[in-house]
């Protein structure tokens, strides 16, 4: 009779005293997981930090997973990063298709932000106190910190990527290496040169133009941690706002006439318009 299975799922349903092949319950939660090898295989298409809340969200929530309808009771403001973590285990699994399927059965959606709501959060973040607060940390933190934060005002980077930048351009200076990272002639930070650190499967980052005494100085730094610049500023009551760093950064971009396609390609954002795909050139040492 095992020759006539063709699937795995037939197998595990046969085990469990499953009548046919017809399942007596949900086969999404059936199939054991191997946590480690679930780790792995999040660690391979996301970053650290990233790969790490997925898992963490998974193995918490874990039980919304086999019944969806407990992730209604989540609040709104977390569900979101909930439901990422769930899909990412049939993914890992195979079986992601029939986890969408049941999702829709219980009326669970991704909730888009609308028009409205970013009209709301265009006019309502306004940076207004934003150049107060950075000269406010420049005033206590360190040098490599104080460095760090102006690096990623002057970057745009993502908080992940902006540590992992100014970190490789202070370890690729003590090896006597930093000029595979560091272009002089463009004053360019060539991040697609290391795929796996800065090439993501949504987010990305290639390029970002920096003065060449910008990246002297950092090359003299010791490395950064989000954890230690955050719990510095958390015991002063400052919140560490890394994120409207990069908003700033963008909307300084363009209002001072760089066309929104260029502040896209030094933010990581390829756009599939037509324009992009096949018309947009770019000479390195123009954008410089």
């Amino acid at each position: 009779m095992l020759l006539l299975l063709t699937t795995r799922k037939e197998l595990v349903l046969l085990l469990a005293g499953g009548v046919g092949f017809e399942p007596t319950t949900t086969n999404l939660g059936e199939l054991e997981i191997d946590w480690n090898s679930y780790k792995d295989f999040l660690n391979k298409k996301y970053n650290k930090q990233y790969s790490v809340a997925l898992f963490n969200n998974s193995k918490r929530f874990y039980d919304c997973y086999l019944n969806p309808s407990g992730i209604m009771s989540i609040p709104a403001s977390t569900r979101s990063n909930v439901l990422k973590a769930l899909i990412s285990l049939p993914k890992y699994q195979g079986t992601y298709l029939g986890f969408k399927e049941k999702l829709g059965q219980y009326g669970i959606k991704w909730v888009r932000p609308d028009n409205f709501s970013v009209f709301l959060s265009i006019m309502n973040n306004r940076h207004d106190d934003l150049k107060d607060w950075y000269r406010t940390t420049q005033s206590i933190l360190d040098t490599n910190y104080r460095l760090f934060l102006r690096f990623v005002v002057l970057t745009g980077l993502r908080k992940g990527e902006a540590i992992t930048s100014f970190n490789k351009i202070v370890s690729l200076a003590q090896s006597g290496r930093l000029d595979e990272y560091h272009n002089k002639e463009l004053s360019m930070l060539e991040h697609y040169k290391y795929p796996n650190e800065f090439l993501r499967r949504t987010k990305n980052v290639y390029i970002s133009i920096l003065s060449n005494e910008l990246v002297e100085q950092i090359s003299r730094c010791k490395p950064v941690t989000y954890s230690s610049i955050h719990k510095f500023l958390e015991r002063r009551n400052i919140k560490l706002r890394l994120r409207e760093l990069r908003s700033y950064y963008a909307s300084f971009m363009s209002r001072h006439n760089i066309i929104s396609e260029e502040v896209d390609l030094l933010q990581g954002r390829i756009s599939k318009s037509v324009f992009v795909r096949h018309y947009l050139k770019e000479n390195p040492i123009e954008l410089r």
